[in-house]
């Protein structure tokens, strides 16, 4: 997959100001953080139903209900995860986890293995990673995943010189980056049986809600699932 230096400027265009919106929703508050939320989960259903309509016709509305378990729960999910505020005990030292915390580390981790795969496909993806989507390489996707741990636990590790911290920081920067890929896989085949390039249109280069926020549906249950077992 070569690399095409318009389409990557056009991205990293919308990007930066996707991050700049999306950093003030996660941090200003919770309110800030709901409205955001509440916005992308609109949002991605909106493409969802017409995504099953072009794909189901007249039987659409039935195969919708899917919606609840791809789109809603993940979303509460999230808010869950935003109110998770405690201490635990690890090997004797007390970890802190601050409010709004893991949200912002799992889009961080999405962000940045999309980033690296993208990168690492474009100089040296050779390998189709499945007939699915085939633009995504066995390369690009490795790479993605190994870079975003390893630039997670670097960052973790300078900013909190805790191996504990470090190692749970880059356990949900890895479940982020595998089931982010699986997500994206996923939106992609949808996409395929409805026969459309992206799901909506609302970021240039980058698509639709659903385009943009696949990863995070399939990853934020898996991260919730590990905090609910070892965080709790």
């Amino acid at each position: 997959m070569a690399l095409n230096i318009q389409v990557f400027k056009t991205r990293a265009l919308t990007a930066l100001l996707f991050v700049i919106v999306m950093l003030m929703g996660l941090l200003w508050n919770f309110w800030s953080f709901l409205v955001l939320f509440t916005i992308i989960h609109f949002g991605c259903w909106y493409e969802f139903v017409k995504l099953m309509k072009t794909i189901y016709a007249e039987n659409f509305l039935k195969h919708c209900l899917l919606g609840i378990v791809y789109i809603t729960i993940p979303f509460l999910l999230i808010l869950y995860l935003y109110g998770q505020s405690n201490e635990i005990l690890i090997h004797d030292t007390f970890i802190v986890i601050a409010k709004g915390s893991i949200p912002l580390l799992i889009i961080c981790s999405i962000w940045i293995n999309d980033t690296m795969a993208y990168m690492v496909g474009s100089f040296i993806g050779k390998t189709p990673l499945s007939k699915i989507s085939p633009k995504k390489t066995i390369e690009g996707t490795l790479g993605g995943v190994v870079l975003c741990i390893g630039i997670i636990g670097l960052t973790i590790h300078l900013l909190y010189g805790n191996n504990n911290v470090t190692i749970i920081c880059m356990t949900i920067a890895g479940l982020c980056a595998i089931f982010g890929t699986l997500g994206d896989l996923f939106e992609s085949k949808l996409k395929r049986m409805a026969n459309v390039k992206d799901s909506g249109n609302f970021m240039p280069g980058h698509g639709g809600f659903l385009d943009r926020f696949d990863s995070l549906l399939f990853a934020v249950p898996a991260v919730w699932l590990f905090v609910y077992i070892f965080l709790q």
